[in-house]
Protein backbone atom coordinates (compact mmCIF):
# COMPACT_ATOMS: atom_id res chain seq x y z
CA UNK A 1 0.00 0.00 0.00
CA UNK A 2 1.19 3.34 -0.75
CA UNK A 3 2.55 5.89 1.87
CA UNK A 4 2.29 8.90 -0.11
CA UNK A 5 -1.13 10.23 1.80
CA UNK A 6 0.45 10.03 5.09
CA UNK A 7 2.03 13.02 6.39
CA UNK A 8 5.93 13.06 6.82
CA UNK A 9 5.77 11.98 10.42
CA UNK A 10 3.64 9.00 9.85
CA UNK A 11 5.94 7.86 7.14
CA UNK A 12 8.52 7.94 9.28
CA UNK A 13 6.75 5.70 11.82
CA UNK A 14 5.85 3.59 9.29
CA UNK A 15 9.59 3.56 8.29
CA UNK A 16 10.43 2.60 12.19
CA UNK A 17 8.15 0.29 12.31
CA UNK A 18 9.29 -2.10 9.52
CA UNK A 19 12.49 -2.62 11.90
CA UNK A 20 10.46 -2.73 15.24
CA UNK A 21 8.17 -5.72 13.75
CA UNK A 22 10.70 -8.14 13.10
CA UNK A 23 11.64 -7.49 17.31
CA UNK A 24 8.09 -8.66 18.39
CA UNK A 25 5.39 -6.01 19.63
CA UNK A 26 7.60 -4.80 22.90
CA UNK A 27 9.76 -2.99 20.32
CA UNK A 28 6.60 -2.02 18.37
CA UNK A 29 5.06 -0.52 21.21
CA UNK A 30 8.45 1.37 22.47
CA UNK A 31 8.23 2.32 18.84
CA UNK A 32 4.52 3.61 18.44
CA UNK A 33 5.02 5.24 22.06
CA UNK A 34 7.94 7.58 20.71
CA UNK A 35 4.88 9.23 17.97
CA UNK A 36 2.26 9.38 19.73
CA UNK A 37 2.50 13.44 21.05
CA UNK A 38 3.22 14.43 16.94
CA UNK A 39 0.63 16.64 16.50
CA UNK A 40 0.96 16.43 12.40
CA UNK A 41 0.86 12.53 12.63
CA UNK A 42 -2.55 12.36 10.94
CA UNK A 43 -4.43 14.47 8.32
CA UNK A 44 -7.67 15.53 8.99
CA UNK A 45 -9.71 13.26 6.79
CA UNK A 46 -7.82 10.56 9.28
CA UNK A 47 -9.40 11.67 12.34
CA UNK A 48 -12.99 11.77 10.52
CA UNK A 49 -15.49 9.75 13.43
CA UNK A 50 -18.56 7.91 12.80
CA UNK A 51 -21.81 9.20 13.83
CA UNK A 52 -23.26 5.37 14.31
CA UNK A 53 -19.73 3.52 15.55
CA UNK A 54 -16.09 4.13 15.76
CA UNK A 55 -14.15 4.79 12.44
CA UNK A 56 -11.38 2.67 11.13
CA UNK A 57 -8.76 4.28 8.81
CA UNK A 58 -6.07 1.95 7.50
CA UNK A 59 -2.88 4.03 7.40
CA UNK A 60 -0.45 1.45 5.90
CA UNK A 61 -0.47 -2.02 5.29
CA UNK A 62 3.15 -3.91 4.41
CA UNK A 63 3.30 -5.01 1.10
CA UNK A 64 4.55 -8.37 2.30
CA UNK A 65 1.49 -8.14 5.18
CA UNK A 66 3.69 -8.43 7.89
CA UNK A 67 1.71 -5.14 9.36
CA UNK A 68 -1.04 -2.99 9.14
CA UNK A 69 -1.36 0.46 11.06
CA UNK A 70 -4.68 1.73 11.77
CA UNK A 71 -6.32 4.83 13.14
CA UNK A 72 -9.74 4.21 15.30
CA UNK A 73 -11.61 7.47 15.62
CA UNK A 74 -14.25 7.01 18.63
CA UNK A 75 -17.22 9.55 19.39
CA UNK A 76 -17.93 9.15 23.14
CA UNK A 77 -19.74 6.31 24.19
CA UNK A 78 -18.77 4.36 21.16
CA UNK A 79 -17.43 0.86 21.85
CA UNK A 80 -16.15 -2.58 20.23
CA UNK A 81 -17.89 -5.72 20.93
CA UNK A 82 -16.09 -8.27 23.29
CA UNK A 83 -13.96 -9.96 20.33
CA UNK A 84 -10.12 -11.51 20.41
CA UNK A 85 -7.36 -10.77 17.30
CA UNK A 86 -5.85 -12.74 14.85
CA UNK A 87 -2.41 -11.81 15.93
CA UNK A 88 -0.14 -9.42 18.27
CA UNK A 89 -1.45 -6.04 18.33
CA UNK A 90 0.04 -2.74 19.51
CA UNK A 91 -2.18 -0.01 21.00
CA UNK A 92 -1.38 3.37 21.81
CA UNK A 93 -3.83 6.31 22.58
CA UNK A 94 -2.90 9.82 20.17
CA UNK A 95 -6.11 11.71 21.16
CA UNK A 96 -8.24 11.61 24.48
CA UNK A 97 -8.38 8.05 26.85
CA UNK A 98 -9.80 4.79 26.38
CA UNK A 99 -11.33 2.03 28.53
CA UNK A 100 -10.25 -1.54 28.07
CA UNK A 101 -12.06 -4.37 29.67
CA UNK A 102 -10.12 -7.73 29.51
CA UNK A 103 -12.20 -10.87 30.54
CA UNK A 104 -11.88 -14.67 30.46
CA UNK A 105 -13.73 -17.62 29.05
CA UNK A 106 -15.55 -19.68 31.96
CA UNK A 107 -17.19 -22.16 29.78
CA UNK A 108 -20.37 -20.71 28.63
CA UNK A 109 -20.04 -16.97 29.86
CA UNK A 110 -17.13 -14.30 30.10
CA UNK A 111 -15.87 -12.95 33.42
CA UNK A 112 -14.24 -9.62 33.74
CA UNK A 113 -10.40 -9.45 34.73
CA UNK A 114 -9.58 -6.24 34.51
CA UNK A 115 -10.03 -2.48 33.11
CA UNK A 116 -8.05 -0.10 32.60
CA UNK A 117 -7.47 3.48 31.09
CA UNK A 118 -5.01 3.78 28.81
CA UNK A 119 -4.61 7.98 28.20
CA UNK A 120 -2.92 9.86 25.67
CA UNK A 121 0.51 8.99 24.83
CA UNK A 122 0.47 5.90 26.49
CA UNK A 123 0.74 2.26 24.32
CA UNK A 124 0.65 -1.33 25.20
CA UNK A 125 0.40 -4.44 23.40
CA UNK A 126 -1.53 -8.05 23.57
CA UNK A 127 -0.67 -11.43 22.21
CA UNK A 128 -3.18 -13.62 21.26
CA UNK A 129 -4.70 -16.02 22.74
CA UNK A 130 -6.16 -14.85 25.76
CA UNK A 131 -7.08 -11.40 24.33
CA UNK A 132 -10.32 -11.51 25.03
CA UNK A 133 -11.11 -7.57 25.41
CA UNK A 134 -13.60 -4.74 24.72
CA UNK A 135 -12.59 -1.09 24.06
CA UNK A 136 -14.51 1.92 24.88
CA UNK A 137 -14.24 5.83 24.88
CA UNK A 138 -16.04 6.40 27.92
CA UNK A 139 -15.05 10.19 27.69
CA UNK A 140 -17.29 12.69 26.65
CA UNK A 141 -14.56 13.69 23.94
CA UNK A 142 -13.38 12.05 20.90
CA UNK A 143 -10.71 9.50 21.38
CA UNK A 144 -8.10 8.41 18.41
CA UNK A 145 -5.88 5.27 19.15
CA UNK A 146 -3.23 3.94 16.85
CA UNK A 147 -3.26 -0.04 16.32
CA UNK A 148 -0.37 -1.87 14.91
CA UNK A 149 -1.36 -5.64 14.06
CA UNK A 150 1.05 -8.27 12.64
CA UNK A 151 -1.56 -9.19 10.29
CA UNK A 152 -2.19 -7.61 6.50
CA UNK A 153 -5.97 -5.36 7.20
CA UNK A 154 -6.63 -5.27 3.51
CA UNK A 155 -7.10 -8.73 3.09
CA UNK A 156 -8.58 -9.34 6.09
CA UNK A 157 -10.59 -6.45 6.46
CA UNK A 158 -10.05 -6.16 10.61
CA UNK A 159 -7.62 -7.87 12.53
CA UNK A 160 -10.50 -9.45 14.72
CA UNK A 161 -10.45 -13.55 15.10
CA UNK A 162 -13.87 -14.12 16.82
CA UNK A 163 -16.52 -12.18 18.47
CA UNK A 164 -17.94 -13.44 22.50
CA UNK A 165 -21.75 -12.74 22.30
CA UNK A 166 -21.77 -14.43 25.61
CA UNK A 167 -23.30 -13.74 29.12
CA UNK A 168 -21.26 -11.72 31.50
CA UNK A 169 -21.01 -12.51 34.98
CA UNK A 170 -19.03 -10.92 37.76
CA UNK A 171 -16.57 -12.78 39.85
Amino acid sequence: MSTRLLSPVAARLVGDLRAAVAAGPARVTRTLARYLGADDLLGADQRIPDPTAYRQHVLHVEDDGSFSLVALVWLPGQATCVHDHVSWCVVGTYVGEEEETAYRLAGDHLVPVRTTRTPQGVASFLVPPGDIHSVRNNSDALAISLHVYGADIGVLGSSVRRRYDLPIHQG
